[in-house]
């Protein structure tokens, strides 16, 4: 007898469990049923939730759908009297196509609620119906469904059902009320202060409206920092100015946790921009002298051939000519440095997670600069002339002829030179992406000066000019002496190459400089041989760019015991309170280079790492990596090196200078 009691104890159990979810409405795009949060009723309160299995790639919307859709809605049918509470929402997701901004949920979505009852349940329990209607959606297309949902709870202890964790994992989901001051300008800039906001602990934040027509969905939000917070600067649509804004914040750090807070952004008078809290004359100070430091960084090594040649042309030039092609050389560097801050703010405003020196993530744009290297090294080395004055060493030729040099020089020089960033170059460059356009291009244009400086110096003191030496048959010996420098240059880019695209692109970087060198050779006979030997070989040449396809992504671990970047690994190490040093480098960045191999391969320092127990991790940006940006963007950085000490025990991050040493290395890991 015990044991067909025992057998239908055991055969009931599920019936039970099964007992706090209704049937399921199930099509290819979704599973929607509804649940309780217990296996019987106790009173007149019944926690209920509508509960979403999405399939991969579809979702629903929030309870604000943004610029397109609709939210999930329900109606009780059953008990007579029932009322149904609002749903409890979950921060959603925001999803951007062209100029339609949505917020959404995704995967398992349970959207709970609270049904009260008319009276005490009876004897034989609840039974509940409902039916309910949601949109359903992919980015191609969205489906209206809609289902009727039966659901019988007994009477008795509410005791938790199976589906009992689905409403505490949602509870845990459900935004909080914010710790932080919220405010809002008129201009639509929200302003978050609070201890913890800083660039080291916020990696990204979105603002999520109640009102459906507040602001622009689409519209990009920027986040900027001040000494008390942050700045997320919005696009006002409804809201008025003076009015107050209420809805959800997402704050995430560099781990990639995530916090979603209700905040109630009462009316500001004005934003404090970071401009404000630090004036414009600030970053236009750092950028100049972040500019003219980069003069010193191991980053210009490849074009100090063209400077010193560039300096060599001024020595035959008169007082006037001097002068001149200094400012040729100060404007080619100033147009270039604004022609790439254009391009990274276009790019950026587009959607684009790029940083400083992200040109050098393409292997196209690497071959193009190898080729060009190479060709200037050709220049030097006497095989062909550019027509810029270098024919003739005579004072009037080169007057004449050497402004275009001088800015074509200017011009390369900026553009090699911006693989790394010099010390003040980091908070300059992360205002201008932050700040408005014309403050933006200011910044780079003081940033394009500072590297010029010397040149202009040169140029405009005359004590300096007098110190060149005398024309002469050595300045032919210099410049085909410099040529090996350029022939350097474009045998590192063949190694970025490596990086990049494997042996196949390396392949075809070499190819490309074989042609180089046989359509030059050709134009020296033009007459004993057809120049449409010359233009085949650059018709070749072009036609070699579509088949350099980068390779699969791979970690560049050029340090002894290095690990991969990874922001969960990095969350966990921090969690377990260990210590951790990040290295964020780029195969193109010489300074990067330079720096592993000067202070971090070093024997004492790697022994150093193992005593103490550091973990150390190479974030590899030779690549475009969205993680990596993300973390240069958190410490306030828009390229590349970064370098970050965690020690033991939760203390707080260091940030290293740009140039490292054994020294400075050392002193950080005894802290």
């Amino acid at each position: 007898m015990r044991k067909w009691l025992l057998l239908v104890v055991l055969l009931l159990a599920p019936c039970a469990s099964r007992a706090a979810e209704s049937g399921r409405v199930v099509s290819p795009r979704d599973t929607v049923s509804l649940v309780s949060a217990a296996r019987a009723v106790d009173g007149d309160r019944i926690r209920l939730g509508l509960l979403f299995r999405l399939a991969p790639g579809w979702h629903i919307y929030w309870k604000d759908a943004g610029d397109a859709g609709e939210p999930p809605g329900l109606r009780l049918t059953a008990p007579k009297g029932a009322k149904a509470g609002a749903f409890s929402w979950p921060a959603p997701s925001w999803m951007v196509q062209g100029p339609v901004g949505d917020y959404v949920e995704t995967g398992t979505v349970l959207l709970p609620f609270t049904m009260r009852l008319a009276h005490e349940p009876s004897t034989k329990g609840v039974e509940i119906a409902a039916s309910a209607t949601w949109l359903v959606c992919n980015p191609k297309i969205c489906v209206p469904e809609q289902g009727r949902f039966t659901l019988h709870l007994p009477r008795g202890a509410a005791i938790p059902s199976r589906q009992a964790g689905l409403f505490a994992e949602a509870a845990a989901k459900l935004p909080r009320p914010s710790p932080f001051a919220v405010r809002i300008a008129p201009e639509g800039t929200m302003i978050v202060s609070g201890r913890g906001l800083g660039r080291a602990n916020v990696k990204a934040a979105h603002f999520y409206p109640d009102n459906v027509n507040a602001i622009a969905n689409s519209a990009p939000q920027r986040l900027s920092f001040t000494r008390g917070g942050f700045l997320l600067r919005l696009k006002p649509a409804g809201w008025k100015p003076g009015a107050p804004l209420t809805g959800v914040l997402e704050i995430i750090d560099p781990s990639g946790q995530m916090q979603a807070l209700t905040v109630s952004a009462s009316p500001a008078g004005t934003a404090p921009a970071a401009a404000h809290r630090v004036p414009l004359t600030a970053f236009l100070l750092g950028a100049f002298l972040g500019g003219l430091i980069l003069n010193l960084m191991p980053c210009v090594f490849p074009i100090l051939a063209m400077k010193a040649l560039a300096v060599a042309r001024l020595s035959v030039a008169d007082r006037r000519g001097v002068r001149v092609q200094s400012l040729a050389y100060a404007a080619g560097a100033v147009v270039a440095m604004l022609a790439i801050g254009a391009l990274l703010i276009a790019l950026r405003a587009g959607g684009a997670s790029l940083g400083w020196g992200f040109q050098f993530q393409s292997p196209v744009f690497v071959a193009v600069m190898a080729w060009l290297v190479f060709a200037i090294g050709l220049n030097f080395a006497g095989l062909f002339e550019f027509g810029f004055g270098f024919v003739s060493l005579g004072a009037e030729v080169a007057q004449r002829g050497g402004i275009p040099g001088s800015f074509a020089t200017g011009m390369l020089a900026v553009v090699v030179a911006t693989p790394c960033t010099a010390p003040f170059m980091g908070g300059a460059i992360a205002a201008a992406l932050a700040a408005p356009a014309p403050a933006a291009l200011g910044i780079f244009a003081a940033l394009g000066f500072g590297l010029a400086l010397p040149f202009l110096m040169i140029g405009f003191i005359p004590g300096l000019g007098r110190v060149l030496p005398r024309p002469g048959a050595w300045m032919l010996v210099l410049r085909q002496f410099l040529a090996f420098p350029m022939f350097g240059t474009a045998a590192w880019l063949l190694w970025v190459m490596t990086q990049e695209a494997g042996a196949d692109g390396a392949l075809i970087l070499a190819g490309g400089a074989v042609l180089i060198a046989f359509g030059l050779w050709l134009l020296r006979f033009q007459g004993m041989l057809p120049r449409g030997l010359a233009v085949l070989a650059a018709i070749a040449l072009i036609g070699l760019l579509p088949r350099i396809i980068p390779a699969q992504a791979a970690a560049r671990l050029s340090l002894p015991g290095a690990v991969p970047y990874s922001a969960a690994r990095l969350a966990a190490l921090r969690a377990e309170g260990k210590p951790v040093f990040i290295d964020m480098s780029a195969a193109w960045c010489v300074t990067c280079l330079v720096n592993e191999r000067v202070a971090l391969e070093p024997a004492r320092v790697r022994q150093a790492f193992a005593a103490r127990r550091v973990t150390l991790m190479l974030g590899d940006w030779t690549r475009r990596n969205a993680a990596i940006t993300r973390y240069l963007a958190a410490h306030g950085r828009e390229g590349v090196p970064l370098y970050v000490y965690y020690p033991p025990a939760h203390a707080a991050p260091e940030i290293l200078p740009q140039i490292l040493t054994p020294r400075i290395v050392l002193r950080a890991l005894g802290k």
